[in-house]
């Protein structure tokens, strides 16, 4: 079995980018530019920010279901970051770098398994949770501020 994680759309966070720092602290987002190397992880491009890049820091709605497990949590977009899109079964060095929380969830939003792995292990734990039949999508945190990586899916 292999998996596709899945990159968050750059198209709603693009016209924020416009803001002003004013505007966007109305809507609680802040402007940040990166000055250290990894350490801000983009949810868009998948990779994270080089030093002087622009990002956002919002709060996401990552899990819009209607369970006890519906979440949000702050995530980072760099300005002009393109979607990106790992081959089938790839881990992007953004997340193998870092320690990972995977959360797997069945149709109905409820937890089917949850576990924490890093580097290549990410990959087996991913495989191992999508086992479970009833798993049917996997999101990925990093587990020590606890925020939102990546959705995976079955490919």
């Amino acid at each position: 079995m292999s998996f596709q994680i899945i990159a968050l759309d750059p198209a709603p966070f693009a016209p924020l980018f416009g803001l002003s720092d004013a505007e966007l602290a109305g809507r609680h987002i802040v402007r940040r530019v990166a000055d250290t190397m990894p350490g801000f992880p983009c949810r868009v491009s998948l990779a994270d920010a080089a030093i002087g890049e622009t990002l956002l820091l919002l709060n996401h709605e990552h899990l819009p279901v209607a369970s006890p497990y519906r979440a949000a949590h702050a995530i980072y977009v760099r300005e002009g970051a393109a979607q990106a899109h790992p081959e089938p079964g790839e881990v992007p060095e953004v997340i193998a770098r870092r320690l990972i929380s995977a959360r797997g969830y069945d149709e109905a939003g409820l937890m089917t398994g949850a576990d924490l792995a890093t580097g290549a292990e990410v990959a087996v734990l991913i495989e191992r949770l999508f086992a479970d039949p009833a798993t049917s999508y996997i999101h990925l945190h990093n587990a020590r501020p606890g925020c939102f990586a990546a959705r995976v899916e079955r490919a």
